[in-house]
């Protein structure tokens, strides 16, 4: 328990009477922290905060590489900085050693500072010094940047872009075509072939594979072929994501296989504004960011630019899983959870694949944003994600364009994004309307539109799509054992029995909620049967399989033992 004699020896309170000493430990918080503990992560609600005994170190993720900026001693003080600029945590704190600090809420630092014009004047003086020197680590920070040469128009130049946005890899892109490109002095922009990516070392890669890149760059792409986990989670979604937290925060040894990068099909969202918790929205990327970086923090495994190839399920109840990765890479597991998500459906519409990454695009990544600045930019969709992606692309171009099937976007919609689309003037709804045609040279140029009322036709000029109609399930690799619905989403638990039959389960036990007709293998957010479809819903099953596995294998060591 804090006490007025505890905190009397703290240089801060050295000063002020022994009445407010009192009325300040009678609100602190007692916190004892072993070696490695964290104290605060960057991005939470803040605290004022007063080591009693011990040192605690400040790290903070700069550029990509976690960094110590400094340690905090015996004596010292901190957590000033986001509470006076109402701002989360800039930084996060873990101790060095076994440490005691002493813990304010906001409204007791409040209190605080409006009781003592003495500590208020200390406080501020202590503030202004440690934001100049995160400006100076920042500047200090060296700016290494991925440089890419490649064509606006060459669709693997688009995927390596693309790729490094959502694996949050800063670049510059050249455009050797583009007169008007900047080129860094002394770069040599001719290459064998494009893209060419120029790593910050100065190592250039010719029209690398994602994998190669990835390598290239540091990204995990292997796991430990030695270890046998006891969850292996294929995709990197906000389910799979979600998986990975629990699974590795409750001791279990997580890998995660993602083909592309974390975040799935809603790390593309430029805005979420209804998920629980962010009254001012998110993007998927940050989001996404925020749960990587939380998983891997517990110890799971993140291997990205990998594609499962096949999955061999256990010959027995209670063997192990073998998820198989491109290039015949082997990863065994107790427990399997299949979170992939589902893939952008496609537009059959005559000649739209030769212009694939040349101005039609399938979802709608930050990637293109500054190609689009000034032009005129259709959206193809009624759903939330075209919802978002109009709001996103209505900052960059002339005019963004909504091509809409439905009679109005309220059936496919939630309300407050149509509210949204309405407050921009350079955004356009056009319901009852289809793309029926595409035309273009080396990239789209024009497209033609149809009114399925009364096939009246026109044909507007423009250079850029975006086509957002829905996803299917992405379930190709899985075995034939598998149950899955008329479209090719997995059923599980009740689901899956009223679905099949009795004899499709092998045990006499129920499946659990979340489970396949294999056990052992689990399906979480919308791969699912069933699934809402929702980053929220996806979140919530993705941390029950956790639940369902402890479960599983808590069986599987009573079958073991005879218990």
């Amino acid at each position: 328990m804090i006490t007025a004699e505890t905190i009397r020896s703290v240089p801060l309170f050295a000063d002020i009477a022994e009445g407010e000493r009192e009325a300040i430990a009678a609100c602190a918080a007692d916190v004892r922290l072993n070696a490695g503990d964290w104290l605060v992560q960057e991005g939470e609600a803040p605290s004022f905060f007063v080591v009693l005994a011990g040192e605690l170190e400040v790290r903070k993720i700069i550029a990509g590489v976690d960094r110590v900026l400094t340690t905090y001693p015996t004596g010292v003080f901190f957590g000033e900085v986001p509470l006076l600029l109402g701002s989360p945590a800039v930084v996060s704190i873990r101790a060095r050693e076994a440490s005691r600090v002493m813990r304010l809420d906001p409204i007791d630092f409040r209190r605080l500072v409006l009781s003592s014009q003495v500590l208020s004047e200390q406080l501020v003086r202590v503030m202004a010094g440690r934001v100049g020197h995160l400006r100076d680590v920042a500047l200090d920070e060296p700016f290494n940047v991925v440089t890419i040469v490649g064509d606006r128009w060459d669709l693997a130049c688009h995927d390596v872009r693309d790729f490094l946005t959502r694996n949050r890899v800063m670049y510059e892109w050249i455009d050797p075509s583009d007169p008007s490109s900047r080129r860094p002095p002394g770069l040599d922009v001719q290459a064998e072939g494009y893209p060419l990516v120029v790593l910050p070392d100065g190592t250039r890669l010719v029209a690398p594979t994602l994998r190669r890149l990835a390598n290239s760059l540091g990204l995990r792409t292997t796991a430990n072929a030695e270890v046998v986990y006891d969850v292996a989670v294929i995709g990197a979604g906000p389910a799979g994501l979600a998986a990975a937290v629990y699974g590795a925060s409750e001791g279990l040894r997580t890998v995660v296989i993602e083909r592309e990068a974390p975040g799935g099909q809603a790390g593309t969202s430029s805005r979420i504004e209804n998920y629980l918790g962010f009254a001012t929205g998110i993007s998927g990327g940050e989001l996404s960011r925020r749960a990587w970086y939380q998983a891997t923090r517990f110890g799971a495994e993140i291997l990205v630019a990998r594609e499962v190839t096949a999955l061999e399920p256990a010959e027995s109840d209670g063997g192990e899983h073998v998820v198989v990765l491109d290039r015949d890479e082997r990863i065994r597991a107790r427990t399997v959870v299949l979170a992939s998500g589902v893939a952008w459906r496609t537009l059959d519409v005559e000649g739209i694949d030769a212009f694939l990454g040349r101005g039609i695009y399938y979802g709608a990544g930050r990637t293109e944003a500054l190609g689009t600045r000034g032009k005129d930019v259709y959206l193809i969709g009624g759903g939330n994600s075209a919802g978002q992606a109009a709001m996103f692309f209505a900052n960059y171009a002339k005019s963004v364009t909504l091509l809409v099937r439905g009679e109005s976007l309220a059936a496919s919609m939630s309300q407050y994004l149509i509210d949204q689309l309405a407050t921009k003037a350079n955004v356009a709804v056009a319901t009852r309307t289809r793309l029926v045609g595409v035309a273009g040279s080396d990239h789209l140029e024009s497209i033609v539109v149809e009114d399925v009322a009364t096939g009246a036709r026109r044909t507007p000029a423009t250079d850029t799509v975006f086509i957002l109609i829905g996803a299917d399930a992405r379930t190709d690799a899985l075995p034939a054992a598998l149950m899955r619905d008329s479209g090719g989403y997995v059923c599980t638990g009740r689901d899956m029995l009223e679905l099949g039959t009795r004899a499709c389960w092998p045990l006499e036990r129920d499946p659990f909620l979340l489970e396949t007709n294999i056990p052992g293998i689990f399906a979480a957010g919308d791969v699912r049967h069933g699934s809402i479809k929702r980053v929220a819903s996806g979140v919530g099953e993705g941390s029950m399989t956790i639940a369902f596995i402890h479960r599983y294998l808590e069986n599987q060591r009573e079958a073991r033992t005879g218990a």
